[in-house]
């Protein structure tokens, strides 16, 4: 499927304020929520995710048609890390540890802020590296198997 690239950085922008406020206020249950959201786009698509509904009703009707669309796998791998991220830092959180909670929501919004700002999408970039370095399926099974698809 492809989709608006507008929409996920939209949504990184989002993410960029709710990280940001838990930063400032160690709240893992707000962390919590932003951890639901990613696992929302990750899991059922970002056609469903919070942000990205929200940007489908609100936001793309103003911009118009996107000049190109893009992938939805590499975000949705994005979306995914960043789910990982984000549910290291409640548990660490809900654990007692504000450091571990705050390195990784930290992380999670380090990777944010970059989509948001800059258009670069971190976890799009490892989603994309590892489809390149690993082996297709038939150099996996090698010159001798046969290849079952």
């Amino acid at each position: 499927m492809e989709i608006d690239p507008r929409g996920p950085r939209f949504g990184a922008a989002i993410t960029v304020v709710v990280l940001a406020v838990v930063l400032i206020t160690q709240s893992g249950w707000l962390l919590a929520a932003q951890c639901l959201v990613f696992a929302i786009g990750a899991l059922a698509g970002l056609r469903y995710a919070p942000y990205g509904l929200v940007y489908r009703g609100l936001v793309r009707p103003r911009l118009g048609p996107p000049s190109h669309t893009e992938a939805e796998a590499p975000p949705r791998f994005a979306q995914a890390t960043g789910a990982m991220m984000a549910l290291a830092g409640v548990i660490g959180f809900a654990a007692g540890s504000a450091v571990a909670g705050t390195v990784f929501t930290a992380l999670a919004l380090v990777a944010a802020f970059l989509n948001a700002a800059f258009d670069f999408c971190l976890g799009c970039q490892a989603y994309l590296f590892i489809q390149r370095t690993r082996p297709s399926a038939h150099q996996a099974a090698g010159p001798d198997r046969e290849v079952y698809q």
